[in-house]
């Protein structure tokens, strides 16, 4: 966005870069990102070994419940701007989040499969609604890239503290018991933890401004009476986005891989299943550390380089996660602080660069503008996409080469390192590459060779 464009833009109202005014959004990240940890890391595992449910069973109820993804998410972006009251969907998702996460971590004593995807679907809807519209607000209340950065940061920062929060608690909560009991104490813990921060926001976050001309605000527009799914359909094909939703794609799967399986490879590669919550505490930490860094290597540098610069690194430190073996315990911890830090880039940039070009798509185009629900829509499918398909990919692919949790046969636990650790390897290095070709696309402003050339042929294709 020009600077130009930047100073048209009016204010969206007082205090929206004030600390408090960032704190107060933020902390609906918090509960957020603690729901969804548990849900991609420990249910796998309460439900194949806990329950006794075949894993390739588990992996393919999580695929299933993300293909229901593939209709629902999108749509609910599109009523998020037929109705753009981010506020007011915020409030009417929470309690059904906080319902099914209970039902799900705390299964009654005989549920199976059915009961599994039921729920998934159901907390996986509640969650969509919440996080779409938060996510929008956040994109649509900031008036200026760094601004936006900042907001982000502040969600992605809660967000953390989140997931480490999710990710101690339940052997802490266990107090001896097994792990079941721990994820059920902590089903309970989650309630009172989503209604105090969900408050917070709903209460104290400053509100987005009322919609006016195309470029007030963050790109707050006119919603205009466009069919559903062409809609939806102009939304994914947009230069810019669509190429950006592929490059968080093929790097949020990279990510997600590791995700799915990390509980199975403490386990049974390092033999250290008690040091599990600590590993991902310290990989969580080594991220929310990092995002102020973050947030001023792309001051310096720009949003794109940064993200790519934090790619790299990634690629550098878990590369080397495949060759570990029983008790390399010290290796990995660092492994984890390292690529924790990289992930710092992934969580903070990536819709950075989503908020920028829906405020830049409202200025000087002909045609319609991106708007910000739809296009936080199709993000958010792609981002539970990629943690389904990681489980749905993965966790049958274990099976198929011999491997089932608590598996000590070498060949079954060389198969687990290799799907750990190598895979996400060649999966990052290919977003890497679709990162630096498109890079004219999704950035503007990153000079190329021919990046000129290629804003042109858009604007001319597109018009």
């Amino acid at each position: 966005m020009s600077a130009a464009a930047t100073s048209a833009s009016p204010d969206p109202g007082p205090g929206t870069d004030s600390r408090q005014a960032l704190l107060a959004y933020g902390a609906l990240g918090l509960p957020l990102a603690f729901a969804a940890l548990p849900i991609y890391v420990h249910v796998p595992r309460l439900y194949a070994e806990g329950l006794g449910l075949p894993l390739a069973l588990v992996g393919a109820v999580l695929l299933a419940a993300r293909i229901v993804d593939a209709f629902t998410d999108p749509l609910i972006g599109w009523a998020n701007d037929r109705l753009p009251r981010r506020r007011l969907w915020v409030a009417l998702a929470l309690p059904g989040l906080g319902a099914g996460m209970l039902g799900l971590l705390a299964p009654p004593a005989g549920a199976g499969l059915g009961w599994l995807f039921l729920l998934l679907v159901g907390v996986s809807l509640a969650w969509s609604v919440a996080t779409i519209a938060y996510n929008a607000w956040g994109a649509e209340v900031a008036h200026t890239p760094l601004l936006r950065t900042r907001y982000v940061a502040s969600r992605e920062a809660f967000g953390l503290g989140g997931v480490v929060l999710a990710a101690a608690l339940p052997a802490v909560l266990a107090l001896g018991a097994d792990e079941a009991t721990g994820l059920a104490r902590l089903a309970w813990l989650f309630l009172p933890l989503l209604a105090g921060f969900g408050l917070w926001t709903l209460w104290r976050a400053p509100a987005v401004p009322s919609a006016g001309l195309a470029g007030q605000g963050a790109g707050r527009v006119p919603v205009r009476a466009t069919p559903l799914w062409s809609g939806l359909r102009a939304t994914v094909r947009d230069a810019g986005f669509g190429r950006l939703l592929a490059v968080f794609a093929a790097n949020g799967i990279a990510a997600a891989i590791p995700s799915a399986t990390v509980l199975f490879f403490v386990a049974d590669v390092l033999g250290a299943e008690r040091l599990a919550g600590l590993f991902l505490v310290l990989y969580f930490v080594a991220a929310a550390a990092s995002l102020p860094l973050w947030v001023r290597v792309s001051q310096r540098i720009g949003k794109l380089r940064a993200w790519l610069a934090g790619m790299v690194l990634a690629v550098a430190v878990f590369a080397w996660a495949g060759l570990l073996g029983d008790g390399d315990v010290f290796a990995y911890a660092l492994i984890c602080v390292l690529s924790g830090l990289a992930l710092g880039a992934d969580l903070s940039l990536p819709p950075s660069l989503l908020a920028d070009l829906v405020a830049r798509s409202a200025t000087g185009r002909a045609q319609p503008p991106l708007q910000a629900g739809a296009c936080f829509g199709w993000w958010n499918f792609v981002t539970k996409a990629n943690l389904a398909l990681a489980a749905g990919l993965a966790l049958p692919l274990l099976a198929l080469l011999g491997y089932a949790p608590g598996a000590r046969e070498p060949a079954a636990v060389t198969a687990l390192a290799a799907v750990y650790g190598f895979v996400p390897v060649v999966l990052k290095l290919g977003a890497i590459v679709l990162l630096w070709r498109w890079r004219a696309w999704i950035e503007p402003d990153v000079p190329s060779a021919d990046g000129l050339r290629k804003a042109t042929v858009c604007e001319g294709v597109q018009s």
